[in-house]
């Protein structure tokens, strides 16, 4: 049996949990929180970061690094990969613009957009300069014909699903605008498309409860 740590909260976490829905593979979810100092955990996830999985062969971290586990693991589940070699590398282009040049440029403005924090001035100026034209690559990429990829879900929409209304929140928050439909890419759609998926539902109903049990706790301890 799979088990997938982390927090509901994380993006990332919910990628792999999608994907393994999708997939229809048995799994158990545990709480981890990220950054965690604990041995057990860094055992797994050197770094402290969620997700990572336990596995009976051992444990897994990086979420990409999971999903292709978890596909290559478990073929005889729904296919979330092309089996054409070219058209696989083409998701796999897709995740990588999605975390690497929008999700990870706009990760910066996270800690003002949605924790009370603060950005710096210079962080929030490089981020106006570099993501918009991060976006027009990707709008180059994305064929969102319906799905990211084309026609078939895929684990493109594992993790464009999870980032691209966070980019878009964030970018609106900071900017007062948000930078994805400025740069033409109309994501509403899109993400109400996967959002209506019935595993999509249960993701986004146990964030959404793990993120009113955080806000419960805030105001219990403040």
């Amino acid at each position: 049996m799979i088990t997938l740590c982390g927090i509901p909260l994380s993006n990332y976490y919910n990628k792999v949990k999608l994907a393994l829905l999708e997939k229809g593979i048995p799994f158990d979810e545990a709480y981890v929180k990220t950054h965690s100092h604990d041995e057990a955990v860094l055992s797994a996830s050197p770094l402290g970061k969620v997700p990572f999985i336990r596995t009976p062969q051992g444990a897994l971290c990086e979420s990409q690094v999971i999903n292709d586990y978890l596909e290559a693991a478990y073929p005889d589940t729904p296919r979330l990969m092309p089996a054409d070699p070219f058209q696989a590398a083409k998701v796999r282009e897709l995740i990588t613009y999605v975390e690497l040049h929008l999700e990870l440029v706009a990760r910066e403005l996270y800690a003002e957009a949605f924790f009370g924090g603060q950005v710096s001035d210079g962080t929030k100026k490089r981020v106006a300069r570099v993501l918009p034209e991060n976006i027009a690559a990707f709008r180059r990429l994305a064929k969102f014909g319906p799905y990211l990829a084309g026609d078939t879900f895929t684990m493109a929409d594992c993790a464009g699903w999870v980032s691209l209304p966070l980019v878009a929140m964030a970018t609106k928050a900071i900017y007062g605008e948000d930078l994805l439909a400025a740069g033409g890419v109309d994501w509403k759609p899109y993400a109400k498309l996967i959002g209506e998926r019935p595993h999509a539902v249960k993701v986004a109903a146990d964030r959404k409860a793990d993120q009113q049990a955080s806000l419960a706790a805030n105001r219990a301890s403040s």
